[in-house]
């Protein structure tokens, strides 16, 4: 299979501008990875020790606190950067369309970019596998922002005197580490957490995994201390988590913010589990039940993210597509339509405009229907309707998605988990059918304080006795191929059902309960091949590695700086295990069966 050679942005994301109706905006340059935080002292420390169980003396933590308060600031920096966040600013739709809406979003089958030219950015998106100098590497930017913010903190001698704090930023690092992970593959994981000013040292996916969980054992252990700690200590470490944390919505509330933090690492490790479950099924099943043991999200005001409603702010999604730069995808489209999900009713608009068939000039009206536009479309110009009719097809109610949370882990996320995990034979504290039905029940897109008016809540109950799916093709209505839906199974549990019946049961309800995430729902359709959603057009597109049928596996480094192009050659490819692909499977999603 031939391969396209490319001159790709580097891995240091220096030369992307985050734009694309961004004339008026240039924020490329916090992407760089070798960005230092200003400070007048570089340290060096050791970041996986956390030593919970010294007790400083007060005039030693208040010493801390006030020499730490402004890489406290930073640390807020990172909680927005892990999702769309930019320079300690709320998440906002040009650094949120550059980690997601240029390419993870459409590798889910979640969106597709409706238009080919970004005339402010100079680039161009053929088609959505295409790859683009401007925008390959927007991605990883998340993790660079997060880890410059948060390594002089966590490098700091000082932060040992509040070891709590210490381990709630590690974990927001240990979350950006593991979506890192998963969309390139390896990186200078054990260099970054030392600090390195000049990282060289690729680490592979399975060192990273396990760097990871340790981590996550620790800031548990840790967490779990707190309660041991005297009054005038916890008085303190509130303080510091009020005024500088705001992903609990527990400490938002006012109150006691802890619990929320162990259950989030929990689930973090509960989900890592899941993803090496075909590479390392041992560990996986030992991580999963520790995980559950030691106790996950089992209460929605325990989920952790960064939350529009409560914070004040609109879902960046909706500024992207007020562009024009994204709309539904057919394979979203068709699952909806077969499984009569909720969300179709009210979540998802019909098409804006009239859309004229080019080839029966049969003409569709507008508001006549929800439809989406295919992955690998090659689509039009422009971001106007009256040029491009691509524009004129679904996108979301920006009413219900402007308070959307931006979740780091979701409660519904970690029942589908014990759900699998169920099915697997695990102990995950009940049954498949039980966390599954909790699963749906809190798939809702609506942030938990309006779920009580959300037409999901309203409907799930019929939806989840679906038993088998409504009949559904998807037609283009500018004449492409009629699709016929490939989603052959309902949604009521049937524990008659085979594991891999139930399996895709899981992961479909799971894929539609994650919306928008699709950094992680792109995970598990890689990992498990569910939903069944419809080939990708124009596969070849990108790099010339995939073929028809193929999905993308990850994304690419391709430096174009000499120095970076050695480093990848000499250690980021022999930690991959194979070439800097597109089709190169990274070392969970081993092509195996499901069970």
């Amino acid at each position: 299979m031939k391969t396209k050679l490319y001159t790709i942005a580097c891995i240091g994301l220096s030369a992307f501008a985050l734009t694309s109706c961004l004339q008026y905006d240039d924020p490329g340059a916090e992407l760089s990875s070798t960005q230092e935080i200003a400070d007048e002292e570089w340290h060096s420390g050791d970041v996986d020790r956390i030593d919970f169980q010294k007790l400083p003396t007060e005039e030693g933590v208040k010493a801390a606190i006030a020499k730490l308060e402004t890489k406290f600031k930073q640390s807020k920096t990172a909680q927005y950067s892990l999702r769309g966040g930019k320079e300690g600013n709320v998440p906002q739709a040009h650094a949120y369309q550059f980690q997601y809406s240029l390419g993870p979003d459409a590798y889910a089958q979640y969106f597709v970019v409706p238009h080919k030219d970004f005339p402010y950015s100079n680039a161009t998106l053929t088609s959505s596998y295409d790859i683009s100098e401007k925008f390959n590497g927007g991605p990883r930017g998340s993790y660079y922002m997060v880890k410059n913010a948060l390594m002089p903190l966590l490098n700091h001698p000082m932060i040992d005197s509040i070891p709590e704090i210490k381990a709630v930023n590690l974990l927001y690092y240990s979350l950006a580490a593991q979506e890192m992970a998963d969309l390139s593959g390896p990186f200078t994981y054990l260099e970054d957490k030392k600090n390195s000013k000049n990282p060289t040292d690729y680490n592979d996916l399975k060192t990273i995994y396990f760097g990871i969980v340790d981590n996550l054992d620790t800031i548990v252990a840790c967490l779990k201390n707190y309660d041991t700690r005297p009054e005038w200590y916890k008085k303190l470490v509130d303080e510091i988590l009020l005024n500088h944390h705001v992903t609990s919505r527990r400490l938002i509330y006012g109150e006691p913010g802890i619990k929320s933090y162990i259950a989030f690492a929990n689930s973090l490790k509960l989900r890592m589990a899941l993803h090496i479950v075909k590479a390392d099924p041992v560990n996986a099943r030992k991580w999963a039940e520790e995980a559950v043991a030691s106790g996950v999200i089992e209460d929605p005001d325990d989920q952790q993210g960064i939350f529009p409603m409560l914070i004040g702010f609109n879902h960046p999604l909706s500024g992207i597509s007020a562009w024009g730069d994204l709309r539904m995808s057919a394979s979203l489209e068709t699952l909806l339509m077969s499984l009569d999900h909720p969300n179709a009713t009210y979540l998802w608009m019909k098409n804006s405009t009239e859309i004229e068939n080019e080839k029966s000039k049969e003409v569709l009206e507008a508001g006549e229907r929800v439809v989406g536009i295919r992955t690998g479309t090659y689509v039009g110009d422009g971001q106007g309707s009256g040029v491009n009719p691509y524009i004129g097809y679904s996108t979301f109610n920006t009413s219900v998605m402007n308070s959307a949370p931006l979740y780091f882990v979701k409660y519904a996320e970690v029942c589908f988990l014990r759900a699998e995990g169920a099915i697997r034979g695990w102990n995950m504290g009940g049954t498949a059918e039980q966390f599954y039905n909790e699963g749906i029940r809190n798939a809702y897109i609506e942030d938990p304080n309006n779920a009580f008016n959300s037409k999901y809540v309203q409907l799930v109950a019929s939806y989840m006795n679906k038993e088998n799916p409504t009949p559904y093709v998807q037609r283009d209505p500018l004449g492409g191929k009629d699709w016929e839906s490939l989603t052959k199974i309902g949604v009521k549990w049937n524990e008659a059902d085979d594991r891999e019946v139930k399996l895709e049961k899981i992961i479909t309800q799971k894929y539609l309960a994650l919306f928008p995430l699709s950094t992680e729902a792109w995970t598990e359709l890689r990992r498990t091949g569910y939903p069944k959603l419809f080939p990708v057009l124009n596969p070849e597109d990108g790099d010339g590695t995939l073929a028809e049928g193929d999905i993308i596996r990850r994304i690419p480094w391709l430096p174009i700086d000499p120095q970076d192009q050695e480093i990848i050659a000499n250690s980021g490819v022999p930690a991959l295990g194979g070439q800097d692909f597109q089709y190169t499977r990274l070392w969970w999603d081993a092509p195996t069966p499901n069970f």
